[in-house]
């Protein structure tokens, strides 16, 4: 069980490219979720639990510890997101009563926009600094510590977002999933390079998806 979480453990090898076991179930578990909240699945969020879980372990390995520590609360909000959904308020629910979409507020769009820039600086030197403050914990350094972190941020938001079905959490994770193609392929994580330009697809599907049923709702509240 224990070689199971080490990314030295191969699967298989591909185009001369060695899986492990760890990365292939990290991304086959992480694309079902993310498909099955686009396509507004309540059991997203249960798929997503063993994801975070194996994420964990694999970003460990790779030193993108912003992206490690994001997990731990990925797996909080995949609970708390689970129950949003399942059991909204009377007046959040649709027609199969489970929460309904909606968009933010202006007030919301700016704590995105500073609060979302704020905190990306502070997480990037910490972990820039993570090597220096705890060796026996962190030997290498951070791989790219402010764009990390600015993808983690942005999770964070997004994920909120997410829970409370609101339209704009799937453009966000279109950008957020941009970044992060591009900087797990820069780390040879290939196969979640490909599964992040996979998400690129599914968040521009999950936006027009969101968009039409939310059209829906108010053309039936007219």
């Amino acid at each position: 069980m224990i070689d199971f979480f080490n990314i030295n453990h191969i699967f298989f090898e591909a185009f001369g490219y060695k899986m492990s076991h760890l990365e292939w179930w990290a991304t086959v578990s992480g694309g079902v979720a993310v498909w099955l909240s686009a396509r507004e699945n309540v059991w997203s969020w249960v798929v997503g639990l063993l994801n975070v879980v194996l994420a964990f372990a694999l970003f460990y390995q790779i030193q993108l510890y912003p992206d490690m520590f994001l997990q731990v609360f990925f797996f909080v909000t995949n609970l708390l997101g689970w129950w949003q959904w399942k059991y909204p308020k009377q007046n959040e629910a649709n027609q199969n009563n489970e929460l309904k979409i909606s968009k933010l507020s202006t007030q919301q769009y700016w704590i995105l926009a500073v609060g979302g820039g704020a905190i990306t600086v502070l997480l990037g030197t910490f972990s820039r600094n993570l090597h220096h403050w705890f060796p026996s914990l962190f030997s290498l350094p951070s791989a790219f510590p402010y764009m990390d972190s600015f993808t983690t941020v942005m999770s964070i938001f997004a994920t909120f977002m997410l829970i409370r079905k609101k339209i704009e959490a799937w453009y966000v994770w279109l950008f957020i999933d941009v970044i992060s193609t591009y900087m797990y392929y820069l780390k040879e994580v290939k196969l979640y390079a490909l599964l992040y330009f996979t998400f690129c697809i599914i968040a521009a599907f999950g936006a027009y998806n969101w968009t039409k049923e939310y059209k829906r709702y108010k053309s039936l509240s007219i």
